[in-house]
C-alpha cells in the first residue's frame, strides 16, 4: 500500500462526501470538540447530536460546566448511559478551571492527562480543532484499517493495538490531519460500517484486502465472547397517597449509575415487605409491576418493580433518608436518573393514570 494514495483517495472522498456541518463543526472550538468527542465513545451520531444540543445550551463554556452541580450535568446526561463519561467531565471542567484559567490546554501531554481524556481523544480534540499532527484511532479508524490490511486478532488486545497505531501514525499525512482524521471517521461511519459495508463507494477499495478475501465484515475480530451473568432484584417503589411523589435515593458516585438517582434495590419481595415493616409501613397497597431487562456491557439485569402505595401519610416520615428525595411526579425536579428509572417512572405513571 502506498501511503500517499490512500491518504489522497480519503481525502479527495472527503471533499465530495465527509460530514462538514455537524454541531460541533460549527464555530469549532476545543470545549466543543472535546464535549462531542466524549458523547461519541460508544454512542451514534445520530443519537448524540440532540444531546449536544442540549449540553451546549446548559453549559456554553468549560466555567458553566466546572461551576455546575454534578446532579445537574448527569441530569443533562441521562439515557446516553456510560456515566463515567459525564462525571469525568465534571471533573475536567473543574481541573481545567483551577488550574488552565478555564481554557482547553493545547499541548498533548496535558489534554492526556486530563481525566476521562485517553490518547485518542487527546489527538482527535487536538487534529480537529486546531490542526496539530496526532493520530486518531476510534472504533470506526480501527474498522477501516483491519479490513484494509486483514488485521486479525481482538482490537482491544495491546499487540493488535500497538500494531494499529503504528499503521494510523504512518498514515497520516504531514497536512490536513483535521480533514483526514474526520475523513476516516466518516469513511467508517457511512461506508465501512458493522454489518454491510458499502465497498462499491469505498474510495480504497481496489487495494483493501479484506474485500479482496469475499469476507470484509470478518475484521475486526470480535473479542471472544463470555456468557454474560444475570443479576436481578426488586426496585422498591414508594408512593404516597396522592400518588403525587415517589422516593428515589442517590447512588453511591462508583459503581453502576453512579450518582444517578434510582429506587431502592432489594433481592426478593420478601425483602422489600420487610424493610417497610421495619419502617413501620403498614397500610398500602402492593402492586407488582411487570419484570424487565436492562443490559449492561458486562451483565443482564432483570429488574422487577414493585409499586407501594402508601395510605397513611404519617407513616411516611419514617422513610426518610439522608441519600433520598421525594420526586415529584407533577414537577419533576432536574436530576439525574438512570435509564432504568426513568422506564419504571414512565410505567408508575401509566399505573397511576389507570387507577384514578
Amino acid at each position: 500500500m502506498q501511503e500517499n494514495t490512500f491518504n489522497q483517495r480519503i481525502l479527495d472522498w472527503h471533499t465530495l462526501y465527509g460530514r462538514k456541518s455537524l454541531p460541533w463543526q460549527i464555530d469549532k472550538s476545543l470545549y466543543k470538540t472535546w464535549i462531542s468527542e466524549i458523547m461519541l465513545q460508544q454512542t451514534q451520531v445520530i443519537t448524540v447530536i440532540p444531546y449536544f444540543k442540549k449540553f451546549m445550551r446548559a453549559f456554553p463554556n468549560i466555567t458553566y460546566l466546572a461551576n455546575a452541580p454534578l446532579d445537574e450535568v448527569l441530569h443533562h446526561w441521562t439515557g446516553l448511559g456510560y456515566y463515567a463519561r459525564a462525571r469525568n467531565l465534571h471533573k475536567t471542567a473543574i481541573d481545567i478551571r483551577d488550574n488552565y484559567q478555564g481554557a482547553f490546554p493545547t499541548e498533548f501531554d496535558n489534554v492526556i492527562a486530563l481525566s476521562g481524556i485517553g490518547r485518542s481523544t487527546a489527538g482527535a480534540i487536538l487534529s480537529l480543532t486546531l490542526g496539530q499532527n496526532h493520530a486518531i484511532l476510534d472504533g470506526n479508524v480501527k474498522r477501516v484499517l483491519t479490513r484494509h490490511q486483514s488485521i486479525e486478532g481482538w482490537t482491544g488486545e495491546k499487540k493488535v493495538e500497538n500494531r494499529l497505531w503504528t499503521l494510523a501514525e504512518k498514515l497520516l499525512p504531514r497536512q490536513k490531519a483535521d480533514v483526514f482524521n474526520q475523513a476516516m471517521m466518516d469513511m467508517g461511519a457511512m461506508v465501512c460500517t458493522r454489518s454491510k459495508p458499502k465497498c462499491n463507494e469505498c474510495p480504497v477499495s481496489v487495494d483493501c484486502t479484506g474485500l479482496h478475501s469475499g469476507a470484509p465484515t470478518d475484521f475486526p475480530t470480535p473479542k471472544a465472547k463470555k456468557k454474560i451473568p444475570v443479576r436481578q432484584a426488586v426496585m422498591l417503589i414508594v408512593c404516597t397517597a396522592d400518588a403525587t411523589k415517589i422516593q428515589l435515593i442517590q447512588r453511591p458516585a462508583s459503581g453502576i449509575w453512579g450518582g444517578l438517582w434510582c429506587f431502592p434495590e432489594f433481592e426478593s419481595i420478601e425483602l422489600c415487605l420487610d424493610f417497610l415493616k421495619e419502617k413501620g409501613i403498614k397500610q398500602f397497597d402492593k402492586n407488582e409491576l411487570n419484570m424487565f431487562r436492562h443490559t449492561f456491557s458486562h451483565f443482564h439485569f432483570d429488574i422487577t418493580p414493585l409499586l407501594i402505595r402508601v395510605t397513611s401519610c404519617t407513616s411516611l416520615q419514617s422513610m426518610e433518608d439522608p441519600d433520598g428525595l421525594w420526586y415529584n411526579l407533577n414537577q419533576p425536579q432536574k436530576i439525574g436518573l438512570a435509564s432504568a428509572t426513568k422506564k419504571i417512572l414512565a410505567t408508575v405513571n401509566n399505573t397511576l393514570e389507570k387507577d384514578k
